[in-house]
């Protein structure tokens, strides 16, 4: 997400390291590299063009704190002004009382609206609400059966209709909702392939007849200026009260994030990062602005590992490091719940300056999914003592796992220096979880562990070459 804009910031930033003060030329030469970073994002030209007018009168009003270099004054100022820019926050869902709150999602065909509806529900039922889907896109094929099988992953119920009438079916469902106690009932309403008159008049009608409490628009963050034109026209139309930005975690441009609130003036109520049904994420533009200039979102990774990380298990395997008890079976509970978070690689991204350095980097893969084989593949009692893991033992789990017996070894080398450099800090899991759970976060043990995988990856390969050109070579 934002990478190629992230690296053309950091670029104008490093271009201003070294220099003296702000002036007059290098602040102009430094808008003239944003002015073409954003475009290239595919910005709004009236949005690119405001925001550089905005940066450089902040620039040269600021006076320069004699500690900090120009260009980290620079970084404060355009994250100011990407904060104003996308914000304010606004994630809040006004519910009503008596229920049910009425919820319309709109938006073109293809933009993700259907599986965004059941993201939402997802994140309702974890707010303790109890929501109903209403399969209201009557027109693509396979709209309502997708529904269905969705609202049955995330166990939420689906009202669908054998009907063409999309107003019929939303006046419906609202009846259906308030005889079975459902507090919130989100519509997902029929998109095109663009914007036409047919589309506009059905969504329109399907709302004065609702009158839904919230309609927001779903666009999607890849098509750049095409959604906050789509968003600007639906807006006209429908009142809009919010947008939700999906296919963020694409090749997205990022555009359209930084377009959508200054051309329609609603706020980015969520945002889509995955295809999973728990890959939506409430928008604050703080965050997203610290996301974008390369500094991380600490925030939001303490808030994961505060909903997926149990304190008190984070206690006990604080005890157990301490001890050097540490064993497999907590390797892999912490990697499940790590898994839960988005991945390691994701957590990293979220990590002030290491966004950067992951891009080609596979973190997640394959070597991940080798490292659970491994474990899975060892008994009870090696798992929890890594130590009796002898020759013999480690061709029999190399055989189970289905790798080289040298697999084996690396990862088994590497956990024990991994416990040891833990045991020697006492910094809780993967070297702080407790510390991550109250706001803070070291990164030794998970590196360490990291740098084991990738040394896996790259023995695995030079052994392959020896075998290949028949020379066995001693190590």
């Amino acid at each position: 997400m934002f990478e190629s804009l992230t690296e053309k910031f950091n670029s104008v930033f490093r271009s201003l390291a070294g220099r003296g003060r702000i002036t007059e030329a290098n602040i102009s030469d430094a808008m003239r590299d944003v002015r073409k970073a954003l475009l290239e994002a595919d910005v709004s030209y009236n949005v690119v063009k405001q925001f550089c007018k905005d940066v450089t009168q902040a620039a040269m009003g600021a006076d320069v704190i004699k500690s900090l270099h120009p260009g980290q004054v620079m970084v404060k100022i355009v994250s100011d002004e990407l904060t104003k820019l996308m914000g304010p926050v606004d994630t809040r869902i006004y519910f009503v009382s008596p229920g049910p709150t009425v919820i319309m999602l709109a938006g073109l065909q293809g933009c993700g609206k259907t599986t965004t509806a059941a993201k939402l529900a997802k994140y309702l039922v974890a707010k303790g609400k109890k929501p109903l889907l209403v399969a209201d896109d009557l027109q693509r094929p396979a709209a309502i059966e997708q529904l269905i099988i969705l609202g049955q992953q995330i166990d939420v119920d689906v009202y669908s209709e054998d009907s063409k009438n999309a107003v019929k079916v939303a006046k419906n469902s609202l009846k259906h909702a308030k005889e079975h106690d459902h507090n919130v009932v989100i519509i997902d309403t029929a998109g095109r392939l663009h914007i036409d008159q047919e589309m506009m008049t059905e969504v329109a009608n399907v709302a004065k007849t609702v009158s839904p409490h919230q309609i927001y628009l779903v666009c999607d963050a890849m098509t750049g200026q095409d959604a906050v034109t789509s968003a600007k026209e639906f807006n006209e139309r429908l009142e809009l009260d919010g947008v939700i930005l999906t296919k963020l975690d694409g090749d997205a441009r990022g555009g359209a994030a930084l377009s959508v609130k200054a051309v329609t003036g609603k706020p980015i109520k969520f945002i889509g990062i995955g295809e999973k049904l728990e890959k939506l994420e409430e928008f604050h533009p703080d965050r997203m602005a610290s996301r974008i200039l390369g500094m991380g979102d600490v925030v939001t990774l303490v808030e994961k590992a505060q909903e997926h990380f149990d304190v008190k298990e984070a206690e006990k395997l604080q005890v157990k490091m301490a001890k050097g008890s540490f064993g497999f079976d907590d390797f892999l509970k912490q990697m499940q719940a790590v898994k839960k978070m988005g991945g390691i690689k994701d957590m990293m991204k979220m990590m002030p300056g290491m966004g950067g350095q992951l891009k080609d980097v596979d973190l997640d893969g394959v070597e991940l999914k080798q490292t659970e084989a491994i474990v899975y593949s060892m008994t009870p009692a090696e798992r929890r003592d890594p130590d009796i893991i002898d020759s013999s033992r480690r061709r029999r789990v190399a055989a189970g796992a289905g790798v080289a017996v040298n697999d084996v070894s690396s990862l088994v080398k590497t956990f024990k220096r991994s416990r040891d450099m833990m045991k020697a800090i006492s910094g809780g899991s993967f070297g702080g979880l407790k510390s991550l759970l109250s706001g803070g976060f070291n990164m030794g043990a998970l590196n360490q562990m990291m740098s084991g995988g990738k040394k896996i990856k790259q023995r695995s390969k030079r052994k392959k070459v020896i075998r290949r050109r028949g020379k066995i070579k001693k190590r």
